[in-house]
């Protein structure tokens, strides 16, 4: 995308809920086309800054938001090769009326026992006061239609958290032991 010299893309956690997460559940137009639409839990976050409209420190994007559990209501959020935690307390968006919810997550790379922690910080910013029952949405595995995410790494560099050969078995390992017995 092209843009004027001088644009900056910095809006605050009010603008992004009323100005484009709103609409976007609306199916309305957003103000300008600079988040991309991508599933991030596909992805580890190391890879999705190139897959961002525009950033170069911050990248943002709408996702859809699956559920862990058919008939649950916990989130999904296995991501590429780890996951995400959420840390710290949901703040709401939007006064006097709570339009949103921003969770804090951060990225683990590996397996949840044994994750290691890393730099990639995600705000996730879902609508606030939406049914989200799985009778709600036919049984269907999405959560929320859409998030959206603004991801970026607190040493503000596109680093990459690659987990070596060693972790890969250890993890492996750890895994060979919490199978039930029983089970195929």
């Amino acid at each position: 995308l092209d843009f004027p010299a001088g644009f900056r893309f910095h809006p605050t956690d009010e603008e992004l809920v009323a100005d484009y997460l709103c609409r976007k559940c609306a199916g309305e137009q957003t103000p300008a086309q600079v988040i991309a639409e991508i599933d991030i839990y596909k992805f580890d976050p190391w890879d999705l800054p190139g897959m961002s409209f525009y950033g170069d420190k911050e990248w943002y994007f709408f996702s859809p938001r699956g559920r862990k559990y058919p008939n649950g209501s916990r989130p999904n959020r296995a991501a590429g090769n780890g996951y995400w935690k959420a840390t710290g307390a949901d703040k709401p968006v939007g006064k006097p009326r709570t339009l949103a919810i921003k969770k804090a997550l951060v990225f683990y790379a590996g397996k949840s026992l044994n994750g290691v922690k890393t730099n990639w910080i995600m705000h996730e910013y879902r609508l606030a006061n939406v049914d989200r029952s799985a009778a709600a949405k036919r049984n269907n595995l999405r959560l929320d239609d859409w998030v959206l995410c603004r991801l970026y790494n607190k040493k503000g560099v596109v680093e990459k958290h690659s987990v070596t050969d060693r972790e890969a078995a250890q993890f492996s390992d750890s895994e060979e032991e919490q199978k039930p017995t029983g089970i195929p």
